[in-house]
């Protein structure tokens, strides 16, 4: 049995795309218009609205979500959000390196010295890499430029980026797949590097493989959203 949200549509207005059910525009949770930014991403919320059978399932509707927390959240909060990105900075993974053994060493610099060579020469954004975990000092003037590039993506953009760095550990690598130097998968493996140098040595957990596993969903989907509000397609 299908519910009335097989009526979904997309309804021009304006510079951006709303969302309507019947004829009427959908509402977030805060009761505000769901609008977003360009056509594409209206079409996949729409056909998320499609997708559901007799009873809406909100779990199965990440793009809608994402969208709702962009417009009842992120705005009203985004000088909060920039700065619980910008301080990933501080902690980076891509900073703190094993000092043995010697594949591991060596599999951390092949795939983390790029991202941070490259962010320092085109953002200013030097970052000082240590041994061990006990916390270095980035440069102040690093930290500033790193926290207005964060600040330079709108709202949209900011909630992904902000599930994209929570959930890889590195602003840097974020950064990288939203300024499209890496794609989705080379982005998901660099953050992975110890886990699955663990699991080499060690065995896979069942627990851990299934943690992993919806991480990289909701990395994937946090990738996505992005993609989708710039029409642009990433690649994975």
């Amino acid at each position: 049995m299908n519910g009335p949200w097989q009526d979904a549509a997309v309804a021009e207005e304006g510079a951006s795309y709303a969302i309507h059910l019947a004829g009427k525009p959908i509402r977030t949770p805060q009761k505000r218009p769901l609008q977003v930014p360009t056509r594409a991403l209206a079409d996949a919320i729409v056909a998320e609205w499609k997708a559901q059978g007799d009873k809406v399932m909100p779990d199965t509707m990440p793009l809608t979500r994402y969208m709702n927390s962009v417009i009842d959240t992120v705005s009203f909060n985004r000088e909060s959000v920039v700065d619980t990105i910008a301080a990933y900075a501080e902690t980076d993974l891509l900073c703190y390196r094993a000092e043995r053994p010697e594949t591991l060493v060596l599999r951390q610099s092949t795939a983390w010295d790029g991202p941070l060579t490259d962010l320092a020469q085109r953002h200013a954004a030097p970052m000082i890499v240590t041994t061990g975990i006990l916390p270095v000092e980035q440069p102040a003037e690093s930290l500033v430029n790193l926290r207005r590039i964060v600040e330079a993506h709108d709202d949209v953009a900011l909630a992904a980026l902000h599930d994209l760095t929570a959930i890889s550990g590195s602003l840097v690598l974020a950064l990288a797949l939203s300024e499209e130097r890496m794609t989705v998968q080379e982005t998901w493996s660099a953050s992975r590097i110890d886990e699955d140098w663990q699991i080499e040595q060690w065995g896979e957990d069942d627990l851990a493989s299934a943690d992993a596993s919806r991480k990289l969903n909701a990395f994937k989907t946090a990738a996505r959203f992005l993609s989708l509000s710039r029409a642009v397609n990433y690649t994975c």
